[in-house]
């Protein structure tokens, strides 16, 4: 794989550091800055807005901008607003940071997909695209955990100053390196690819992973909490809790990319039926940290690995939107992203019990369950109909 690849998987990296560092950053964003924890949480809602917004409205106007200058652009700005978010005293400012950094992320990895996979030949593409996107799953098992390590040793504002940190090699060697032309790509044709996305079963299968990244999100914003509050833990032990879920985020993504083809298969109807029931464990188990370790392994695992084969099967349903059928389903999985902790927030503030987060996860995974069971049975009678 080219050198330059791995430049861009770094840039990656850092987003998807700067994407999911929030949740061990709660508390100490919520004192500080003297709102509450569903505020904070909200954070994570601000960065969902910004990729809904950005990633299909970048993915069409990248489409023809000079490569070399549209990375750096994008990954300036990123740094940029992370050096504003780590010295603002101002909740309303830091949100702004958020939705702006996610715009410019959307932009960037709309890029470099084109990037990565001009950079090798035709039968190498998958490859190519597998370590550029490798940053993401990579920055939940180390780039979260350290964010929150470094929180809780020197404050949250350290947690952004690293992130901006993070990207600078990345920067420098985008200006000596990346393709200083335009795409290349044909004129992306959004009317056209956007009928192609209107397709039952491409909207079935956004509205799917956008209810299960929901359930992800409802609880992941929550888990440093429902660390330190409802388990007891030390804050130092929050990173650990952060990796627990990363490394069985890693595992899920893995083992989906070597047996997800597309469909509605046995194996993810299996892990959709136990979803809800593992997020319902862990609200019940939380108290207890070792139970709580493991569950949240368990959750993980099933929520990255069933929400990146739903991103297959969007593409899979739309291969007539090769430009916008992925950057939809980036958008459904970040209205999941947006509204889960939303809802848990609601739910947490009614009831001060941050283990309410956990049921509403439950919540949100057995109405995909069901949402899957109902349209199985419809297409059954549909096909007793016509056998008839």
């Amino acid at each position: 794989m080219p050198v330059f690849l791995y430049v861009l998987a770094l840039a990656v990296f850092a987003q998807g550091t700067s994407e999911f560092m929030l949740s061990g950053l709660v508390p100490g964003i919520a004192r500080d800055l003297s709102v509450s924890v569903g505020a904070a949480a909200s954070l994570t809602s601000a960065y969902a807005i910004g990729m809904i917004v950005g990633a299909p409205v970048m993915a069409a106007l990248s489409a023809r901008w000079p490569r070399r200058r549209a990375l750096a652009g994008f990954l300036t700005a990123f740094v940029v607003v992370h050096v504003i978010g780590a010295v603002t005293t101002d909740f309303a400012v830091l949100f702004g940071t958020r939705v702006v950094a996610a715009i410019v992320n959307a932009g960037f990895l709309a890029v470099a997909m084109s990037v990565a996979t001009a950079l090798v030949p035709g039968e190498r593409r998958g490859r190519a695209t597998a370590v550029l996107l490798s940053g993401v799953t990579l920055s939940c098992v180390a780039g979260v955990p350290a964010g929150a390590l470094l929180g809780d040793w020197s404050g949250w504002r350290s947690a952004f100053w690293a992130v901006a940190a993070l990207c600078l090699p990345a920067l420098a060697l985008v200006f000596r390196r990346a393709p200083a032309d335009a795409a290349g790509r044909e004129e992306v044709s959004v009317r056209r690819e956007a009928r192609a996305l209107r397709s039952r079963p491409v909207r079935w299968a956004m509205v799917l992973a956008a209810v299960v990244n929901g359930a992800t999100f409802a609880t992941f914003a929550y888990l440093a909490v429902i660390a330190t509050d409802i388990a007891h833990l030390p804050a130092a032990a929050v990173p650990a809790l952060l990796a627990a879920f990363g490394v069985g985020a890693f595992a899920g993504v893995t083992t989906a990319g070597r047996t997800a083809d597309g469909g509605l298969g046995r194996g993810l109807l299996l892990a959709l039926c136990v979803l809800p029931v593992g997020w319902a464990l862990l609200a019940v188990t939380s108290p207890y940290p070792a139970p709580l370790f493991v569950v949240t392994i368990v959750q993980g695992g099933l929520s990255f690995g069933i929400g990146s084969t739903l991103v297959a099967r969007v593409m899979h349903v739309a291969p007539q939107a090769p430009s916008l059928g992925g950057s939809f389903a980036t958008v459904a999985l970040n209205a999941g992203a947006f509204l889960g902790p939303l809802t848990a927030g609601a739910a947490t503030g009614a009831t001060g019990d941050y283990r309410d987060a956990a049921w509403v996860s439950a919540a949100l995974a057995a109405t995909a369950v069901a949402a899957v069971a109902a349209s199985r049975a419809g297409v059954a009678r549909a096909g007793v109909g016509e056998a008839g």
